[in-house]
């Protein structure tokens, strides 16, 4: 029997992400941008819980990542299409990035990681053009 664990944030990235990138496809030198948007709408998902955070992504969303909060050691947010939604860059103490690109309520989905965080990472961690 396994212990419970209390989703906060399911669901995939911010549709403006893709909104956005599609507009700039027309101009075609965005086209690349545009096909990345495409591949997070349709295969990116995140599950954000009170004991980790799980990536589902890549080619047709066949990857998986988890992480669990003691083995973070920064947080940094950037926000993005006016602050609407934001991008997450994720350090682990062994020093390997992880990206949580278009998020959509990013500022309180930092907040709530934040809380599950030591100290020590609360205070390298932050937001970026605030």
């Amino acid at each position: 029997m396994g212990i419970k664990e209390e989703v906060y944030y399911e669901g995939g990235p911010h549709i403006g992400d893709l909104i956005i990138n599609t507009l700039l496809g027309f101009t075609v030198i965005c086209l690349p941008l545009t096909f990345g948007a495409l591949a997070r709408a349709l295969w990116l998902r995140y599950r954000i819980t009170d004991r980790r955070i799980s990536v589902v992504g890549g080619w047709m969303g066949r990857d998986q990542t988890d992480i669990i909060y003691s083995d973070i050691s920064k947080i940094v947010t950037v926000p993005r299409g006016f602050g609407a939604w934001g991008d997450m860059v994720i350090t682990l103490k062994d020093g390997s990035r992880l990206e949580l690109r278009a998020m959509p309520r990013f500022r309180e989905v930092y907040d709530f990681m934040n809380q599950k965080l030591s100290a020590r990472a609360q205070q390298a961690s932050g937001a970026l053009g605030q």
